[in-house]
């Protein structure tokens, strides 16, 4: 059976089993009677929807099993819409199910019309939560980026123009905005792929040691040199020398770093034999090399030789759409790694991470979500796991029209780029007309957003 067309009832009165089962025909239709029948049918047919009575035995007027078959559902398959059916004075009980990871509740009695299209929606919704996970993996075999945002597209385009070239690349961008993954993705969609990936933090290594870590050196060039000991640059022969922290190169070291690049060949420290060595270079920095040369701390003819092409990696919080795609990823990526069940994030959760500035960028997401995957005992991340709770305070506005406007922008984008900038798609998956769509987007003064897609379909 397909997840995508299979229901689960999770009901114990006969006469309303086969009163769902004949109103739901459209779909396969599992039915169970209990938690023990709920929990094996979940295991054998994966379902992707599941409507659950809470008011189950052996105790059909509490809601106490009911609760327990939801959290175990949940806890074995997190992405399952599951949608709790109560009598009219159990509204409390269907907000708690809300609050623990239920998609929706519909109350007692059953009207089979209503019902039939909460479920349809859930459906939708399970299909589309799917494919978004599915195109998540596509968009993430690239050295681990993950490029669904405008800007990050163009940087990957850019990528894939200058990977097979021999072309000295500059990238330049804030902290922990992924400068080394770009670098390990130019060299692995090189024709340099099957050599050596080797890399330098000029920033990490004392100047006293940067020369011999970058050149080699010959035994008994200075005291300790007990051997002929060959450079990372040499290392890196046949394949990709990256650079990190360029802007932080010591002067004295510049010159030789320039002749390197404008000869290709190396000499050892204490060494008089010219070496020739075959690199393609890559280097990155977060400063601004303009002004360091400016202020006479960076070669004016090193910087030349070394921004053959510039590529500017934008911070996370420009990154239109990448936010919560890069969460989830790395939240799925953290389960695996430390064998947890899979977890998700709660709506406040989302909100809080979408609002937050990242001045870290993608590092500092990685450090907040392995701290909340490793301390959390919940299939759901909260505010409280995440550390961000006055980040959502401080973020929300007081002007109900601003919240509406937010909103409604934001779906606008995740629409737009969901359906890879097709109008009517998008729509369709905001259930609007076109001519209200280009009203909306010229609301918000975004009628560039259908020229770049025109743009980057002609």
């Amino acid at each position: 059976m397909s997840q995508s067309n299979v229901l689960l009832i999770v009901e114990d009165d006969p006469g309303l089993q086969k009163q769902l089962k004949w109103s739901l025909d459209q779909y396969e239709t599992i039915i169970a009677s209990n938690r023990a029948e709920a929990i094996a049918a979940l295991r054998r047919y994966t379902p992707g929807v599941v409507t659950l009575d809470l008011g189950l035995p052996p105790d059909p007027t509490n809601a106490s099993e009911g609760i327990a078959t939801l959290k175990e559902i949940l806890a074995l398959a997190p992405h399952t819409k599951i949608i709790v059916v109560t009598g009219n004075d159990d509204r409390t009980n269907a907000i708690d199910a809300i609050a623990l990871g239920a998609y929706d509740f519909y109350q007692k009695p059953v009207d089979p019309d209503v019902l039939n299209l909460i479920i349809a929606r859930a459906f939708h919704l399970q299909t589309l939560e799917r494919d978004f996970r599915n195109l998540q993996c596509q968009q993430s075999s690239s050295a681990g980026i993950i490029a669904t945002s405008p800007q990050m597209q163009n940087v990957m385009r850019m990528v894939d123009r200058i990977a097979p070239t021999q072309a000295t690349v500059l990238l330049s961008g804030d902290s922990g905005t992924g400068k080394e993954l770009l670098a390990k993705a130019i060299h692995q969609k090189s024709p340099r792929a099957k050599h050596p990936f080797v890399a330098v933090n000029c920033a990490a290594i004392p100047e006293t040691l940067l020369e011999s870590e970058l050149f080699g050196y010959e035994k008994g060039a200075f005291t300790g040199a007990v051997a002929q000991t060959k450079g990372k640059i040499e290392y890196a022969d046949g394949g990709t020398f990256f650079l990190d922290e360029i802007g932080d190169l010591p002067f004295s070291l510049q010159a030789k770093l320039l002749r390197f690049i404008q000869e290709r060949v190396i000499e050892r420290l204490g060494g008089r034999k010219e070496i020739p060595v075959d690199v393609r270079i890559i280097c990155a920095t977060h400063r601004n090399l303009q002004e360091l040369i400016a202020q006479n701390a960076f070669r004016g003819d090193l910087f030349y030789r070394l921004s053959e092409i510039t590529i500017d990696i934008p911070p996370l919080r420009e990154r239109e759409g990448d936010i919560l795609v890069i969460a989830n990823a790395l939240l799925k990526r953290f389960c695996n790694e430390h064998n947890c069940k899979e977890k998700r994030l709660s709506p406040e959760a989302i909100q809080a991470l979408e609002n937050y500035a990242w001045p870290g960028n993608v590092r500092e997401m990685e450090n907040k979500l392995k701290r909340a995957v490793i301390m959390s005992d919940k299939h759901l991340i909260t505010l409280h796991d995440l550390e961000m709770g006055e980040i959502l305070d401080h973020a929300m506005p007081l002007n109900l029209k601003t919240v509406r406007d937010a909103a409604e922008l934001s779906a606008i984008k995740r629409a737009f780029h969901y359906s890879d900038g097709n109008i009517s798609e998008t729509a369709k998956l905001l259930g609007i007309t076109r001519p209200t769509l280009y009203s909306l987007l010229e609301k918000h003064g975004f009628q560039d957003m259908i020229r770049r897609y025109s743009d980057q379909s002609s």
